[in-house]
């Protein structure tokens, strides 16, 4: 028998059950993997309080880390006892081990331990083409990127740091503004007690952002918008403060005929072609160490519930991860 973590009915985390069940062998295409680590991400938070819906009973989460151990018919790329990560298939990751298409698994270089592949794959990938592919951000260029100090942040600014970028980060304490600033950010705004757009406007000498990441949604699209320059892009990637409603197109003409996109990882990596490309620009900023993950809290699978109210109150840092 194997723990999983499932649940009913939409609603707050005791909403989450660990039952037990029995493993599922592979069917054809399909691996099954032994987790050695699982990684929490805000989108589970979404599925489980309904933002994104699901049918219920559903499983939970959607990437981790581990050892395949066992095959389905017509895998070629992957055998027993393969070192693995995997992101974006079926719910389950919540989970003692998990079996599902090989095609959303990757392999994992010798360099990557499971538990810093669990805490970066998705995180990873999407500040991969958040920075390389959806604003392909450029030596000498200020950006402004929202929750600095949290697992996607501390990602983006040290990415971008080795781009040659300077990160003006938002967070929301001394502490957070510390760690942004050690894992690369320019410059930090407390969001809490200083006006982002004044803070800007003052560290660019009034010229403005081309770009702004923004994963906080609600709270934070006015400011994010009076931030960028003429011509300027708002990438609004999730809706940590919940989503962005009514938006109204004349404020982008106001602002200056702005750009607004709201991309997500599963449209960049549409194909195995991309996903593996993307995955290799990953591994290769983890492997020669100009990015390094910080896992800021671990938790037992038996702690799920608890786990994602930390990251949905913000007080967690950098990376959550489950341990099975």
């Amino acid at each position: 028998m194997a723990r999983q973590i499932q649940f009913d009915t939409t609603g707050g985390p005791e909403v989450l059950k660990l039952v037990e069940v029995e493993p599922r062998a592979p069917n054809a295409g399909e691996v099954r993997i032994a987790n050695k680590a699982i990684g929490l991400n805000f989108i589970d938070i979404y599925v489980r309080t309904g933002l994104y819906p699901v049918e219920t009973p559903s499983l939970m989460g959607s990437e981790g880390a581990g050892v395949i151990e066992a095959v389905g018919d017509g895998v070629e790329d992957f055998a027993e006892g393969d070192r693995v990560a995997y992101v974006l298939g079926p719910k389950g990751a919540y989970a003692d081990g998990i079996t599902l298409p090989a095609e959303y698994v990757i392999a994992l270089p010798p360099e990557i331990d499971f538990e810093t592949a669990a805490a970066s794959l998705l995180k990873g990938l999407t500040v991969q083409y958040l920075l390389r592919q959806t604003y392909a951000v450029g030596e000498d260029e200020t950006i402004l990127f929202h929750a600095a100090a949290g697992g996607v942040g501390l990602i983006a600014c040290q990415w971008a740091h080795a781009l040659g970028a300077h990160v003006i980060g938002t967070v929301s304490s001394a502490e957070k503004a510390d760690i942004a600033h050690r894992n690369g950010a320019w410059m930090t705004i407390d969001y809490t007690r200083e006006s982002v757009p004044d803070k800007v406007r003052e560290f660019t000498d009034g010229a403005m952002v081309p770009v702004v990441y923004d994963s906080v949604g609600k709270d934070t699209w006015a400011d994010s918008l009076a931030c960028l320059r003429k011509r300027g892009l708002m990438v609004s990637f999730g809706n940590a403060s919940g989503p962005v409603e009514d938006v109204n197109l004349a404020e982008l003409n106001k602002g200056g005929s702005l750009f607004v996109t709201r991309p997500s990882l599963a449209g960049y990596a549409d194909s195995r072609e991309r996903f593996e490309m993307m995955c290799a620009d990953l591994f290769d900023v983890l492997i020669s160490g100009d990015v390094k993950i910080h896992i800021g809290q671990r938790f037992g699978l038996d702690e799920a519930g608890a786990a994602q109210q930390a990251v949905a109150d913000r007080k967690t840092t950098g990376s959550t991860i489950l341990l099975p």
